[in-house]
């Protein structure tokens, strides 16, 4: 489930990292806002099993980083990195979308908010559901007890 105004590229790509690692498959649910790392996370679920609820929120957007300053050198170093990684950041999300690089790099350039429909038509999400029952079939959440 995702509620997630977004945060840290590098804490995001771990757990994108860890969703590939494993084995079991990883399906995405957004109830409320998937918002940048968020919307990324979303995108990144099983094909298939990738939800919102219709009233959520989804936005994507390039990478930001906070602060920064130092030497001319120091802001050097951080530019490379950010660029970078706006780079990798969009090859992924074109990988789960199915879009060109070139779209994802445009539509990124600005916050582009979307609905849960904008976002099933650009690929970010596979289904649009209202309740447990709509979700696809595997994609229910076990209930386990400790025994």
């Amino acid at each position: 489930y995702i509620n997630s105004p977004g945060g840290s590229i590098s804490a995001g790509l771990a757990i994108y990292d860890t969703m590939n690692f494993m084995s079991a498959p990883v399906n995405t649910i957004c109830m409320g806002m998937a918002a940048s790392m968020g919307a990324f996370m979303l995108s990144a679920g099983r094909k298939g099993k990738r939800s919102a609820l219709p009233h959520s929120r989804i936005m994507i957007h390039q990478p930001s980083q906070n602060g920064g300053g130092g030497t001319a050198s120091d802001i050097e170093i951080q530019a490379r990195e950010i660029l970078y990684l706006k780079g990798k950041m969009n090859e992924l999300m074109a990988k789960h979308t199915g879009k060109p690089v070139e779209v994802i790099e445009r539509d990124t350039d600005r916050d582009r908010f979307m609905s849960a429909q904008e976002a099933l038509d650009y690929g970010i999400i596979d289904n649009i559901v209202t309740s447990r029952a709509e979700l696809p079939v595997d994609t229910k959440p076990a209930v386990i007890t400790a025994g």
